[in-house]
Order: C-alpha cells, then structure tokens, then sequence
C-alpha cells in the first residue's frame, strides 16, 4: 500500500489506526509461514541415512535393480553398447546360416541330391572351392583339369565336402556317377606323403579287378606327389614285410587284407579314412566275418569311415550303421535306381536255343562294339565263348578260373579295343569302368534287380548314352517284375502285363539252365 496506488484505489484512504489489531494479526501467521523448520534433526537424519546403508549392504547384489540415472558413467555405457551390437550379430549370423541352407537346399534340388543328417557342409560349386574353403594343393587341381574332371558329378559335390569336414558317410548313386572321385579326393587331401608311419587310408573292394582300377586312378589323381600307393597282391599279402615296406594308402579285397592283417602283421591301427567300395557286396555273407576283422583292426578312434554303392539295401545300411558314428546319407537320384542314360529293354527269347540265336541276330543286324554280354556262371561262359568263337566276332571271355595275369589281359584288350565282345560273370558287374560300351546284353538273366542295376550299369558312364537287353525265357517270367520296377523308375516304358504280375522280395534267381544253345526238350510223343 505504501507504493503509488492503482487506478482501482485512486482518491480512497486506509486507516491504519482503527484497523491496527487486525493488521498485526495477519503479520504474525505471515511470518509463521515464512519460517522453515525440519521435520528431524540433523542427528537423527545421519542414524536413519546409516540405518538405509546398512539395509542396502544385506541385499544381495543379483537384487540390485539399477535405477535410471542422468549422469551414468563411460564404462556401463560402453558395456551396454556392445551387448547390443553383439545381439545384433548374432541374429544377422543366424539370417545368413537360414538362406545359406536355403540356398543349399534348392542347389540339391537341382542336381537331385538327397540327405539324410544333421549340420549337413554345404555341397561343391565347382572344383575352385576344394582351395578356397578347404585348402586343396594346386596339384591336385591341376590334375583333375588333365584328367578332364571339369565339374564335380552330384554325388562328388556332396560326398565330398561330408568326408573333408571330418563326417562319416552312406553314398548311394547311380553308377558311373564319379564314386570313386568322391573318396579319393578327401584322401589325397589330408594324407600327406612321404611319411614313414604305415597305412593312412585302406580302400576295400569286392573283386580284384575293382581294387587294380582303383588303384589306377589312385595314382592317376595323385600325381606329382610322392604318395606310395599300393595294391594288396597274392604275393605282397604273403610275403610283405608290411614294417618296411612305405605305403600311406592300401587298396585290396578283403580276403587278402585280412590275411595280411593275421599272418603277416599288417598295422591297421593309424588308418584315418576306411571305404568300403561296392558295400552292399562286402557285406554279403562270404565276406562279413573278414569285413568285421578289418574294421577292427582300424582301430584309430579318430578314422572316418564311408561306404559307396550303387545299391544300398537297407539291410546292409543297418548292418553298416553298427560301425559308423554319426553318419550322413546321401543318395542321388532315387534310391537303387539304374542310370536315366541307358536305354533298357526286354526281349523274350523261348529258350536256350532261342537265346542264341537272338544274340547272333542282334549281331548281324546292329553290331556296334564294344559290347558286354553277362551270364550267369563261368562254365556258361566257357560254353557261349566256343560258340562265338565260328562267328567272325573278335570275342573273349573273364571268368574265375583263369589266372590273374590272364583275367587283366582280357580286360586290357577290351579296353584296348582288341576284343569287340567280351564275355563275363558277375565278376566284372561291380564298379569296372570301360569307357565307351556301347551296349550290355544280359544273356542270362540276372539274379536281382541289384545284380541287373550293376550289369547295366557298365554302360552308359560319365554321361554317355547307353543300351542294355536282357533276354528272358519262360522260367524268367515270374522274376520279370523286379526287373521291370528299376526300368519304369529310370524312365523306360514297360508292357503293363509285366507290371501286374506279382513281385518277388528278396529271392535271388539262379536256375538250373540247359547249356547254352541247347534244344529245347520236345515233350510230345
């Protein structure tokens, strides 16, 4: 009131006499208000601020919930700020393995791969990978561009990334499909030559021929290095002085391995790669009991083991499965399947006569050598043989009863193109690589849809087109359906009489026949 006065009050007067008691009672509660004083004392706050500390120390530090602060240091920042970028890495890292396993499954797609198995590697682009993400010597890949190995088959894009990352392996693929590529490369990989400590990798095949072709590209693929290479003979499983003699990688059938292994202390205790090549054949019965003493023998707990066939029953995967850890299957195409690229037919014959006559008829009208015509035993070969030997047919014949030298100068001059037709057994069914036949005639009919699968099979390799007949008798007939299944599921068309006739599981057909180009028994009197 004692500044210059509004407009409102402007000519009006207070007195402050008359009003003096109520003008000292509004200054009192003013000047109460104005003061300040504290709920406690100070003492008393330092005991209740002690008393929250000491609260605070009994908490257990997991408890501790940090409250949100302004000024929170450098240091939690920092550790924040890489926890977040970690998180952000991971969750790109697991994008990046999602379409990597897309990408590869749609890659398998395409070249009909199928796996069976858990953290499957990536399957091969091209051979230029084998360097870049497994460290493959110049060498090797200079000599798959010699050898004409130009890109990797399906099953040698899968098989052998599997072997190289240290898995085991189940590989079924239609035959002349590259198998034998698809070992061999890990092998000559991570073996390395010229070392003094026993065998490092041990190929078992079913036939001695198989193991002497191995053994041939063995040494093809390994060229320019030093490895010792070795194929178990009759002599050297005898009489070897395995201590002495350097060897880092052993190709033999098993009888021979395993006699090396009993009379003639052979070490298999340092072998890190076991294949057993042709497999569901090693495990027949005549073999299991020497398949089993390699394998234990192989005693090494880091070996990598693997199997490769064309046909893998799965009895024999069962079997197999005993001695493997954590295995991969892989199967290209379909399962026990014959390859697309052979034309296939039947053709009913009558009889032994009517057989020998269709041969010669065959013959004379498109003779396009070279030519693989199979039979069922080695005297029937003898005898088919004898009878060819008066046409004018450059033919030759394997079987078991000849020597060895004798049974791989058949097979050189077939190779040769010595020896237009070559007669044979089932000898030479499995895993022989003849490059360029040109048709394979099933002169008997074949025990099994496997034996017929691998007979075929000699013919149309390394995508070369191929034929194969089979002639059949009335005997034949009621097994014609098993035969039929594998020539619809490889493409080929089939009468539908043959289809409808009742399938035989697991029987084997190997009948009483009449010599070969015998007249049929005339019954009426």
């Amino acid at each position: 009131m004692e500044k210059t006065p509004s407009l409102l009050f402007a000519g009006t007067h207070f007195d402050r006499k008359r009003f003096a008691k109520d003008i000292a009672r509004f200054k009192a509660k003013e000047e109460q208000e104005d003061r300040y004083e504290p709920e406690y004392k100070e003492s008393q706050l330092t005991e209740m601020v002690g008393s929250k500390k000491e609260k605070k120390r009994k908490r257990n530090d997991s408890e501790v919930v940090e409250g949100f602060n302004v000024f929170k240091s450098s240091k939690s920042l920092k550790t924040r700020d890489i926890t977040t970028t970690m998180i952000d890495d991971s969750a790109l890292h697991r994008k990046e393995i999602e379409k990597q396993i897309e990408r590869d499954s749609l890659f398998r797609k395409k070249h009909g791969i199928h796996i069976f198995g858990y953290a499957v590697p990536s399957p091969l682009r091209n051979f230029d990978e084998l360097k870049s993400r497994f460290g493959c010597k110049s060498h090797l890949l200079r000599n798959f561009f010699e050898l004409k190995f130009k890109e990797p088959t399906p099953i040698q894009r899968q098989a052998i990334p599997i072997l190289l990352s240290g898995r085991e392996c189940f590989a079924c693929a239609p035959t002349g499909s590259g198998k034998t590529l698809a070992f061999l490369i890990p092998m000559l990989m991570k073996i390395k030559p010229g070392h003094k400590e026993g065998v490092k990798g041990l190929i078992i095949c079913p036939t001695r021929e198989l193991a002497a072709q191995t053994t041939r590209e063995c040494k093809k693929v390994a060229k320019g290095k030093k490895f010792h290479i070795k194929l178990m003979t009759k002599e050297l499983s005898r009489c070897g002085d395995f201590q002495k003699i350097p060897c880092e990688i052993l190709v033999s059938t098993p009888l021979r391995v395993d006699f090396a292994v009993r009379k003639r202390k052979l070490d298999l205790s340092r072998v890190e790669y076991l294949v057993l090549d042709e497999s569901d054949k090693l495990f027949e019965l005549g073999f299991v009991e020497q398949i089993d003493s390699v394998v234990k023998a192989c005693s090494n707990p880091s070996i990598i083991r693997s199997l490769f066939s064309a046909t893998l029953p799965d009895s024999v995967e069962e079997l197999a499965r005993t001695i493997m850890h954590d295995a991969v299957r892989v199967i290209v195409g379909r399962k026990n399947s014959a390859s697309a690229l052979v034309k296939q037919k039947l053709l009913f014959a009558g009889s032994e006569k009517g057989k020998l006559l269709a041969l010669r008829l065959s013959f004379a009208e498109s003779f396009n050598p070279p030519v693989l015509v199979f039979v069922q035993t080695k005297e029937r070969a003898k005898e088919l043989y004898k009878e060819l030997a008066f046409d004018d047919i450059k033919a030759d014949v394997i079987h078991a009863d000849l020597t060895q030298e004798q049974r791989d100068d058949a097979v050189d001059d077939f190779r040769a193109g010595k020896t237009w037709v070559l007669i044979a057994t089932d000898i030479i069914a499995r895993g022989m690589d003849f490059k360029g036949i040109n048709c394979v005639i099933n002169y008997d009919f074949p025990e099994s849809a496997s034996a017929y699968i691998h007979r075929i099979g000699r013919s149309g390799r390394a995508g070369r087109a191929g034929e194969a007949v089979t002639l059949f008798t009335e005997e034949d007939k009621p097994f014609l359906r098993n035969i039929a299944n594998v020539m619809k599921d490889s493409g080929c068309e089939v009468p539908a009489w043959i289809l409808s006739l009742p399938k035989l599981k697991r029987k084997k057909h190997r009948p009483k026949r009449d010599s070969v180009g015998a007249e049929p028994d005339d019954t009426e009197e």
